[in-house]
């Protein structure tokens, strides 16, 4: 997965020790983390999909938002990504989810395509 996140260029380049840390954590921590894989036959990685669910006040119950959606360079338009966001929207559905959200600026054309739409900017601050 660490080969994967490194071709999302998105921010700083990732840190192995910071990666594996997080990593363990959202694998144990099934309550307010969804992480998904594709994978070939062979089982080689294709992409995953990382999504955070967390209650909020405005959406009367738990809320969802599709982190990080990565597919290997090789193997993109070929339907794995949408393959693995209706995983992501189907899997958030059982556990009750009201509303998904993505925060995406290159990749809007995209999830326009299969059915989202805009609703806001997202602003960041990266503290220290």
């Amino acid at each position: 997965m660490f080969v994967l996140l490194e071709q999302l260029q998105k921010g700083d380049a990732p840190h192995r020790e910071a990666f594996d840390a997080s990593f363990s954590f959202l694998v144990e921590d099934e309550n307010t983390s969804l992480l998904l894989v594709a994978e070939n036959v062979t089982g080689s990685l294709l992409g995953y999909a990382l999504t955070t669910i967390s209650p909020l006040l405005h959406t009367n119950g738990k809320s969802a938002q599709l982190q990080e959606l990565v597919v290997d360079l090789e193997h993109r338009a070929s339907g794995i990504g949408t393959s693995l966001v209706e995983e992501v929207e189907r899997v958030c559905r059982d556990r009750g989810v009201k509303q998904l959200t993505v925060p995406s600026r290159r990749s809007a054309d995209f999830y326009e395509r299969i059915g989202y739409r805009s609703t806001a900017d997202f602003l960041k601050r990266t503290l220290d």
